[in-house]
């Protein structure tokens, strides 16, 4: 029983400690933005590294996503209820949950990684100490604009991943279920609701501020040298994709009911 406490106590203050320094450099990059420190040419490279480049992932699997629900939800319905139900199926299935969930797992393999994993060699290499040598702010320079471009991004992405899950979705059922477009949309409009959309895109918004705040604050806590980078960044993956599906699990009860 001391055993597990002492565990528990342990586990509680790294907790603790973690969500500490997540809230101060959340703090510090808002100073960052009000005071106008953060370089627009850096937001503009950060967000072509995390946005646009990330486009053609991001599309591959919501194209895959819309042909899954698509298929299965089909195999799941015939026979037992029209097939028009397909189309809200499949619409609201991706704009719900697939499309902002499968949209941030891409998000977190493709960037999450590579923040953690570029911030980690610079303060393992000692950049970061030379940086605030010359008293340059490595939160203004590297935390910031990766930051606000993820931000940004992931409505951007979300909304694309969104639109081409659900013609994806259409196209798959019009050739295996031989449900044409008129009746897919005719079903996806009896269900649908206008804050559905906010809500994806909302979900797009926290999770594109979750992903990089972690990322940055792994790879700024990095230590050990080679190993201890492959080591951070493991532990970034595994702690974004939680938090992803914490956060996700929160939405329902705090915003649908």
């Amino acid at each position: 029983m001391g055993r597990f406490l002492a565990a528990l106590g342990r586990a509680g203050t790294l907790v603790a400690e973690h969500a500490g320094q997540l809230g101060l450099l959340a703090w510090h990059i808002g100073v960052a933005c009000v005071r106008l420190r953060v370089l627009s040419r850096d937001i503009l490279r950060q967000l072509y590294i995390i946005g646009i480049q990330s486009i053609p992932i991001v599309l591959i699997a919501a194209a895959l996503i819309g042909v899954v629900t698509s298929q299965q939800g089909g195999y799941q319905m015939q026979s037992q209820i029209p097939l028009y139900v397909m189309g809200s199926v499949v619409v609201e299935s991706v704009i719900l949950e697939m499309g902002p969930v499968l949209t941030a797992i891409v998000m977190i393999g493709r960037v999450g990684a590579r923040i953690t994993a570029e911030l980690g060699t610079m303060k393992v290499s000692e950049q970061m100490d030379a940086l605030q040598s010359v008293g340059r702010d490595p939160v203004e320079i590297l935390a910031a604009p990766r930051v606000l471009a993820m931000i940004i991004s992931m409505p951007l992405l979300v909304s694309l991943a969104n639109l081409v899950g659900i013609t994806t979705g259409m196209i798959s059922a019009q050739y295996t279920l031989g449900l044409g477009s008129e009746t897919f949309f005719y079903g996806a409009r009896l269900f649908w609701h206008s804050y559905d959309m906010f809500y994806s895109l909302m979900k797009a918004l926290v999770f594109g501020a979750a992903i990089p705040l972690i990322a940055v604050h792994m790879g700024l806590r990095t230590t050990g040298g080679a190993e201890g980078v492959g080591r951070t960044t493991t532990h970034s993956v595994v702690f974004m994709t939680l938090t992803i599906l914490v956060l996700d699990a929160l939405f329902p009860p705090l915003f649908l009911n």
